[in-house]
């Protein structure tokens, strides 16, 4: 009886801890303003910086020049809202190990991350993630799919 006591128990608490972890992706999809919180003008400025994406070329992890004003843009915005925190996700294409691909889009994470700090962007707003080839933009493959999976882009993680 005794025995069957502690599985049970234990079948319980393991159950509790699946619970726990649940699907992640949906926070990562969702705004801190999708409830209508916040200001007209913080919003905005969330959805500012949300928008665009910094696309590289194969292998690399130099922002271009033609992503240095979004940019700027995007550290201008964090720096009248200090209350807006992002995280940066960098993405691969599919060609390479999945250990390369994830050390790849952490430096452009990393690089983007650097950029809005030199700007003045607080590092405390900021965080980063590598996604590697795992979350795709675009299914498929060739140069012109390729392309758009090579990128970072913005989440507006917290607001307010």
């Amino acid at each position: 009886m005794k025995a069957l006591t502690r599985i049970s128990l234990a079948a319980v608490l393991a159950l509790a801890l699946l619970a726990g972890t649940g699907c992640s992706k949906k926070s990562s999809e969702t705004s801190p303003f999708d409830d209508g919180g916040g200001s007209p003008e913080l919003r905005a400025a969330a959805q500012q910086i949300s928008s665009g994406i910094v696309y590289f070329d194969f292998d690399k992890f130099d922002i271009k020049p033609e992503y240095r004003d979004m940019l700027r843009q995007k550290a201008d915005l964090m720096k009248r809202f200090p209350q807006i925190r992002i995280r940066i996700e960098g993405h691969c294409d599919a060609r390479g190990t999945q250990e390369y691909n994830l050390a790849l889009g952490e430096r452009r994470a990393r690089a983007a991350y650097d950029y809005l700090a030199m700007l003045g962007v607080n590092a405390s707003q900021m965080e980063l993630i590598s996604f590697g080839k795992e979350h795709p933009a675009v299914q498929g493959s060739g140069e012109a799919v390729w392309g758009k999976n090579r990128r970072d882009e913005f989440r507006v993680i917290s607001g307010r």
